[in-house]
């Protein structure tokens, strides 16, 4: 071949290659540069640059929201359909991660002059004005040309030409994808927010553990920080401000919680600087310190809180009474309280959390009989009623579900010494042995109700036997005294494998080598299945459900938690602490299982630690 036709040759095969590239990185779109038209995968492309894909989103959706909320991850925390619901709003979180100033600058210039924007919110906080215009990398780190006003050849240019792995990175993720958040999807497309399902789940109860997972709060690092663009951060609010006048928009700016050690690494003059200096622009709402933010138990590391506690702070600045709130989280700052605000920030706030949770014992007991059982799960009248007075005589108040979720959503108290007293599957013997002592001491108690069982005394549509369970019209009877809450322990997921032709689900987990998709679809019929039975037979709503055999997972947790139950239980042994304003620390809670073989005297120094 001569040297002419190999040349030829040659730039044919890079054409060839680059327009394979280039039509590849259009149609896969990995950062969502090109909108993502063919595989709208929205959830990949913001995991990949929130900058550049939201934009691209946002261009395609912008008629759909009328108020945007703008900063670093930490965000996300604050949720978009709480501050619609205060400011009669349609809110988008355009939140970026790591954003510094000058991406906070450079996005709202661009939605302020291409978007129809009512309100605008933004989260910033002193460490807005640790860095600069830093760019991570070209790719994953970028604003989209939009916003930084840069050449949109060379945008295009770039991921138009992307090395072809970021895009079959994203096939591969889409092809062995699942219903949980994972590291190929961290976003909620419709808010803009990250998705937290898997961490709104996480158990709390155990601390050890809690520390074994986010590690950071160990032994906390003490690493000085400097604020080395103060006058970028205080120019740059400025001119948004500015914006905001001129357009009519309404502005609210806030800092985030941060955990309180890491507070301490800043220098308390550079705070004072920051927010005199900012103070003098625009008011803001300072929530950098509070009675909570030395508890590491609201935090994955040093500034990204728990949703709870954006919830928290909207409740606080809107003055909403239902959310819990300490009295001492937000502070409005002026240029009256600015110094003295700065000053409070740079302080440092010791753990107490002896005002937000509760030690909140939970019994589990089956089956009652009139005379003793060689059965672990069956308990004597006799024996249930010695350990129901002991509880009386000691001082113990039975609590309800719903005053367990009300001391964690809206910081209602519980009594001093309380205690969640629990049956499984709903027999019979609930209703015509245990009731009546429960009555006779006036204390609460919840059931957790088969409700294929429900009334029945033969094992589903067979002439098998069972122990008889009470009907919907007794539970209705024991709920209108107001002692007694009917619960689920699902509507057909604790069958007994001896009876069932096939496989049986004796609990809650997914069958051996069952799809993902067609097991989320059979829970998800079985929680609807007892909620509306019990809802039908009872008027209660469902909140809660005990785990058959106490077996569960990270799936199960979330696909409940989407169907609005609050809180789970396991048949682990253990006292629980439940904590104001911490959805999670009703999650797996567990359960001291009561046998007969356990004393009136030896229950109370059980549940009482002792």
């Amino acid at each position: 071949m001569s040297s002419k036709k190999w040349f030829v040759m040659f730039v044919l095969t890079v054409l060839f290659l680059a327009a394979g590239i280039a039509g590849l990185n259009i149609l896969v779109d990995p950062f969502g540069a090109f909108g993502d038209p063919v595989m709208k995968w929205y959830e990949f492309d913001f995991t990949k640059n929130p900058r550049v894909a939201k934009i691209a989103y946002m261009d395609q959706h912008k008629d759909e929201y009328d108020s945007f909320i703008v900063g670093s991850s930490s965000t996300s925390s604050f949720p978009v359909e709480q501050l619609n619901k205060y400011m009669n709003a349609k809110f988008y979180n355009l939140f970026m991660y790591g954003a510094d100033m000058y991406d906070v600058k450079q996005t709202t210039q661009y939605i302020i002059n291409n978007y129809n924007v009512k309100n605008l919110v933004l989260n910033l906080g002193f460490i807005n004005a640790m860095r600069y215009k830093m760019e991570t990398d070209p790719y994953t780190g970028s604003l989209h040309y939009k916003t930084d006003q840069s050449s949109p050849f060379d945008f295009y240019k770039k991921y138009l030409f992307a090395n072809p792995s970021y895009a079959i990175e994203k096939l591969r993720a889409f092809k062995n994808d699942s219903y949980l958040q994972n590291k190929y999807k961290v976003f909620e497309v419709s808010t803009g927010a990250y998705d937290k399902s898997v961490r709104d789940v996480e158990s709390i109860q155990d601390t050890e553990a809690y520390l074994e997972t986010y590690p950071v709060f160990k032994n906390y690092p003490k690493d000085k920080h400097k604020l080395a663009c103060i006058d970028e951060f205080i120019a740059d609010v400025a001119l948004i401000k500015e914006l905001c006048d001129k357009n009519n928009i309404n502005l609210l700016v806030l800092f985030p919680p941060m955990y309180n050690e890491y507070v301490q690494n800043f220098s308390p003059e550079e705070i004072k600087e920051v927010y005199t200096r900012l103070a003098e622009i625009t008011d803001f709402w300072d929530f950098s310190t509070n009675s909570l933010t030395s508890d590491y138990r609201f935090f994955y590391d040093s500034t990204h809180f728990r949703n709870a506690m954006g919830r928290m702070a909207l409740a606080k600045i809107f003055n909403d009474n239902e959310i819990y709130k300490p009295d001492d989280i937000g502070v409005l700052v002026t240029s009256e309280n600015a110094e003295k605000q700065a000053e409070a920030v740079a302080k440092i706030v010791k753990m107490n959390d002896s005002s937000y949770t509760k030690r909140v014992p939970v019994l589990m007991y089956h089956d009652i009989a009139t005379e003793k059982s060689d059965n672990s799960l069956v308990i004597s009248v006799q024996q249930f009623e010695n350990q129901i007075r002991a509880l009386y005589e000691e001082g113990y108040t039975g609590i309800s579900i719903a005053q367990l979720t009300d001391y964690v959503e809206k910081g209602v108290e519980l009594p001093d010494k309380p205690v969640l007293i629990t049956f499984d599957d709903g027999y019979l013997s609930n209703y015509e042995l245990a009731y009546p002592i429960l009555k006779k001491y006036n204390m609460k108690a919840t059931i957790f109700v088969i409700g294929v069982s429900v009334g029945k005394d033969k094992y589903k549509n067979t002439d098998i036997n069972i122990t008889p369970h009470f009907s919907y019209e007794q539970a209705k009877e024991m709920m209108d005294s107001g002692l007694i809450d009917i619960q689920s322990h699902t509507f057909d997921m604790h069958q007994v494998s001896a009876f069932e032709d096939g496989s049986a689900r004796t609990n809650i987990m997914p069958l051996e080598k069952e799809k993902e998709a067609e097991y989320i679809s059979v829970l998800q019929k079985d929680i609807l299945k007892s909620k509306k039975d019990i809802l039908d037979g009872t008027g209660n709503e469902v909140t809660a459900l005990s785990y058959p055999l106490g077996k569960y997972n990270t799936l199960t947790e979330v696909v409940l938690s989407r169907m609005g139950i609050k809180a789970t239980f396991t048949v682990q042994s253990g006292t629980n602490t439940v904590i104001k304003g911490l959805p999670q620390s009703l999650r797996a809670m567990k359960r001291f299982g009561i046998t007969e073989d356990i004393s009136a005297e030896e229950l109370i120094k059980m549940i009482s630690g002792h």
